[in-house]
């Protein structure tokens, strides 16, 4: 098909706005239009009229006409498919199709009508897309701000149950009659050491004892009559007071790693061998399922729980994929990993350090084929014409070795937090708080690798509803790295070793 021009025109030929897309002078135009009233036959149904020369396919639009002009050559199914495209394009652009509104949004029009028609031809895409640029919006920006966001809530969160933990430890120390030094509370491990660490969620140690509180707690503590001028901590019960005590102990490392872990999970003491491996999968995918970019990061972690075990060395397997980039610790021998993909020392007289945590072998996978996304998310939102959408969302396990856990899908709420569910497979919960329906999956593996969430959502901006994000974690790694050999080169046997195996998603997003 080839397009001459488009153009709303009056009842009476007068062109309102016209776009040509083949070199015509303005005139030729102009009289093309004019005689387009007088082709139009009144009371009868029809769509497309021709002339010698060229062929018109109109639509009403209330009080105007939406016009394309084409070469009779042109495919008619075609032609009326644009037509119909144009026409929902200007009625999405403008409140009201009359020629003021026309005139008002008139560049943004122009600017519809030339992503629709290039050079005569029309271009593959839908009204969805043709919005999207139009409003010239920065995915990449949005994602950043809303995982910026993110971590920011988790930061305050995480200073609120801090603070609270901080203040019970106070009347702790009060009751028993002790100083209370803010070392104390800093001490319990290095919780914010920034390292890699290869636990889901934050724990922390606290040193309060309950029966011991509970003992004390009728009787006043023995300094109680005394005037003294020490540290008087009954004198400050703010809780703004308690934030910035540990604002600096808990906030930034909380925004530089909001899933880091505490040291007290990975610094026990372990007899023997003891290996963690974790990933973490970061995507993002655009609405109509297409990949932008994936993007898997892993650490295998050793420690040695005694000197006897010290001289070791660890035959690893992985996936078999030149695009999985691996690094090794400056210690440990490149060469035989490249080759055999064993860990060992560079020099192997030399031990492994005993209870430390060490992190051997790191990896990263970054990809853009949509065959290596481990599961796809589909989210369907159609506006229902009453103030609401009627919102469709579906999963599907594309990686059938891995067994997802504790998988929530969030799907923004953005006029009100509400939703009516029709059918759902797992359960669902709306978070008022955070404005989001999460939809709740306890397992996904061969066995159920598809299923769907169906409901209606106050709002009927489709945008609303984007980026949706998702979490989850398994025992299965998407670079299937593992440990499957241990020896103990002292006394040239194998070696008994523990593992922990973690894969988590890390801004996991779709649209």
């Amino acid at each position: 098909m080839v397009v001459l021009a488009a153009a709303i025109v009056t009842k009476s030929g007068k062109a309102v706005i016209s776009r040509q897309f083949r070199e015509m002078q303005r005139s030729r135009i102009e009289g093309l239009l004019a005689s387009f009233p007088k082709l139009t036959s009144t009371g009868h149904q029809h769509t497309t009229v021709e002339t010698e020369h060229v062929r018109y396919v109109y639509q009403p639009l209330e009080e105007l006409f939406m016009v394309l002009i084409t070469n009779r050559q042109s495919n008619i199914l075609q032609d009326i498919e644009s037509l119909h495209l144009f026409a929902r394009v200007v009625t999405d652009i403008c409140r009201s199709c009359d020629e003021q509104d026309i005139l008002r949004n008139a560049f943004e029009l122009l600017c519809a009508f030339d992503e629709i028609i290039s050079e005569g031809y029309r271009e593959n895409v839908n009204l969805a897309q043709v919005k999207s640029i139009i409003e010239m919006e920065s995915h990449e920006e949005r994602i950043q701000e809303i995982i910026a966001k993110n971590k920011e809530q988790e930061a305050k969160e995480e200073l609120k149950r801090r603070a609270k933990q901080f203040e019970m430890q106070k009347k702790e120390a009060q009751k028993r009659g002790q100083g209370f030094m803010q070392g104390n509370f800093s001490s319990q491990g290095n919780y914010m050491g920034g390292r890699f660490s290869p636990a889901l969620e934050p724990t922390v140690q606290t040193t309060i004892d309950s029966p011991a509180f509970n003992s004390r707690s009728s009787t006043p503590p023995a300094s109680s009559g005394t005037k003294a001028r020490g540290m008087q901590l009954g004198r400050k019960p703010k809780s703004t007071d308690l934030f910035e005590a540990i604002k600096t102990e808990v906030e930034e490392p909380l925004l530089k790693s909001s899933r880091s872990a505490a040291s007290s999970t990975i610094t026990k003491e372990v007899e023997g061998l003891h290996v963690w491996i974790e990933e973490r999968v970061s995507m993002a995918a655009n609405r109509d399922g297409g990949l932008e970019q994936m993007e898997v990061r892993g650490v295998l972690t050793l420690r040695v729980g005694d000197a006897a075990n010290a001289r070791v060395r660890l035959t690893l397997q992985a996936a078999d994929d030149p695009a999985i980039n691996f690094k090794t610790h400056p210690n440990v021998d490149k060469n035989a990993f490249k080759n055999d993909k064993m860990v060992q020392m560079r020099d192997v007289s030399r031990p492994f350090p005993v209870q430390q945590n060490l992190e051997v072998v790191r990896w990263k996978f970054s990809t853009r084929d949509e065959t290596a996304v481990p599961l796809s998310i589909n989210c369907w939102p159609s506006p229902a014409g009453d103030g609401t959408c009627d919102v469709n969302i579906e999963y599907e396990l594309e990686a059938d070795h891995l067994e997802l856990r504790d998988v929530v899908v969030s799907i923004p709420l953005p006029a009100e937090p509400a939703a009516t569910v029709h059918s759902a497979d797992g359960s669902y919960f709306v978070d008022r708080q955070r404005r989001v329906l999460d939809w709740q999956l306890p397992v996904i593996n061969s066995s159920n690798k598809s299923g769907s969430l169906e409901c209606n959502v106050p709002g009927e901006d489709a945008n609303g509803f984007f980026p949706v994000m998702v979490s989850f974690v398994s025992e299965r790694l998407i670079c299937d790295v593992d440990v499957i050999e241990a020896h103990n080169l002292e006394t040239d046997s194998p070696a008994q070793i523990t593992k922990e195996i973690l894969l988590a998603a890390d801004d996991y997003t779709i649209g």
